[in-house]
C-alpha cells in the first residue's frame, strides 16, 4: 500500500508540474498563434440535434445570405430547438414565426400539403426562405448583406432601407451580434482556432480544486463545502477570467467555435455524451490540461482529479471565448 501511495504521490506531484507548465504555455499560445484560414462553411459536429441536421443543412444553402451554420445559429436563438417554444408576442415554433409572417412567407417544406408552424420540417425551410427573401428586399442597403438580412428578419425590411444598413436599434443590432457570434459555434472550423487568452486563468482556478469533493448541483458556495459538479466547476473556473458561462454542460458546448481532437489546447472544455450526433444529449464536461488529460469532477463519491478525455463517450471540444458565451441566450431556452 505505501509504495501504490508513493507512486500514486509521484503521479500526482508530476501532473501539478505538468499543469504550471501548460498554464505558462498557454499565455505562449495566445500570444503566438493566428486565426483560422476561411473557407466553406459546414456544420459542427453534433452541434444541431441529429432530428434537424439535414434540414440544416440543406436549407441553410438556399441562397448566398445564409449558409447552415447561420442558420443553426438563427434557430438555435430563436427557441432553444424547441419545436413548441411560443414567446409572450405570440412568435411560435422552432423558427419563432408570428402567425402574420407565417401566414405570408410559411411553406410546405416537406410537401405533405399543409404549412404547419409547429412542425420543424416546416418551419425551418420556411426560416431559411423567410431569410432569403429579406435578403433580396434589402440588397441594395449599404453594408454586410447578411447582417442587413438578419437586421430586417428583425426590425423590418424597411428600417434597414431607412437607415441605409443595420438599424440604430439596440435589439437589432444586438440580435445580429449574436447571430454572427453563434454562427461560429455552430460552424466546422477551417484550419486552426484561435488560441484564448483566458485559458491560463481558468486552469490556475481549478487546479486549486483539486482533491475536492464532488457534489452534484454544487457551485463551490461556502454552504456547499466549496464544492462542484462538473459544469458547476467549468463555470466557475471561467467566471474568475471574466467570462460568464451558463450553469449546464450542453449548453457550454455553444461558448465558442470547436477545435478537433488534434488541436485541443489547455482551457478547453471538452464534453462527453452518450450520443455523439447531438449536442443537446451532452451529459458531462471537463477543462482540458494537455497530453489527453482534463481537470475533472466525475461522479459522487469522487474527488476533482486528473482523467483521460479519450474514451468512447468523448464528444469534443470547446475554445471558449467571451463573445460566445455572452451570445448564448440567458437563460437558455429548453430544448428537446
Amino acid at each position: 500500500m505505501r509504495k501504490a501511495w508513493l507512486v500514486a504521490g509521484g503521479a500526482v506531484g508530476l501532473c501539478l508540474g505538468f499543469v504550471a507548465l501548460l498554464v505558462v504555455g498557454t499565455f505562449s499560445a495566445a500570444a503566438g498563434l493566428g486565426g483560422g484560414a476561411k473557407g466553406a462553411v459546414a456544420l459542427a459536429k453534433g452541434a444541431v440535434p441529429a432530428l434537424y441536421q439535414p434540414l440544416v443543412q440543406k436549407w441553410g444553402n438556399l441562397c448566398p445570405a445564409i449558409n447552415p451554420a447561420l442558420l443553426a445559429a438563427q434557430l438555435y436563438q430563436e427557441s432553444g430547438w424547441n419545436p413548441r417554444a411560443q414567446s409572450h408576442a405570440a412568435a411560435q415554433g422552432i423558427a419563432q414565426f408570428i402567425p402574420g409572417t407565417w401566414a405570408a412567407h410559411g411553406v410546405d417544406g416537406d410537401g405533405d400539403g399543409d404549412r404547419d408552424v409547429w412542425d420543424p420540417a416546416d418551419a425551418i425551410p420556411s426560416a431559411a426562405s423567410y431569410n432569403c427573401k429579406l435578403a433580396g428586399y434589402v440588397k441594395k442597403a449599404p453594408g454586410d448583406p447578411t447582417d442587413n438580412m438578419l437586421a430586417a428578419y428583425n426590425a423590418g425590411a424597411y428600417a434597414v432601407i431607412k437607415y441605409g444598413g443595420v438599424p440604430p436599434y439596440r435589439e437589432t443590432q444586438n440580435y445580429v451580434k449574436v447571430i454572427r457570434t453563434l454562427e461560429k459555434s455552430f460552424a466546422r472550423p477551417v484550419g486552426r482556432v484561435e488560441p484564448s487568452r483566458q485559458a491560463a486563468g481558468a486552469i490556475y482556478f481549478a487546479q486549486q480544486k483539486l482533491g475536492t469533493k464532488y457534489l452534484w448541483g454544487g457551485n463551490g458556495t461556502p454552504e456547499q463545502g466549496g464544492r462542484f459538479d462538473c459544469s458547476g466547476l467549468t463555470q466557475a473556473a471561467y467566471r474568475t477570467v471574466g467570462i460568464e458561462l451558463p450553469r449546464v454542460a450542453n449548453d457550454q458546448y455553444n461558448a465558442g467555435p470547436h477545435p478537433s481532437r488534434d488541436e485541443l489546447l489547455p482551457g478547453d472544455l471538452v464534453f462527453f455524451s452518450d450520443d455523439l450526433a447531438d449536442s443537446r444529449a451532452i451529459r458531462h464536461v471537463g477543462l482540458y490540461v494537455g497530453g489527453g488529460y482534463m481537470i475533472n469532477a466525475p461522479y459522487t463519491g469522487a474527488v476533482i482529479r486528473f482523467d483521460k478525455i479519450d474514451t468512447p463517450d468523448y464528444f469534443g471540444a470547446t475554445r471558449v471565448t467571451r463573445d460566445g458565451a455572452e451570445a448564448l441566450p440567458s437563460p437558455p431556452r429548453p430544448a428537446v
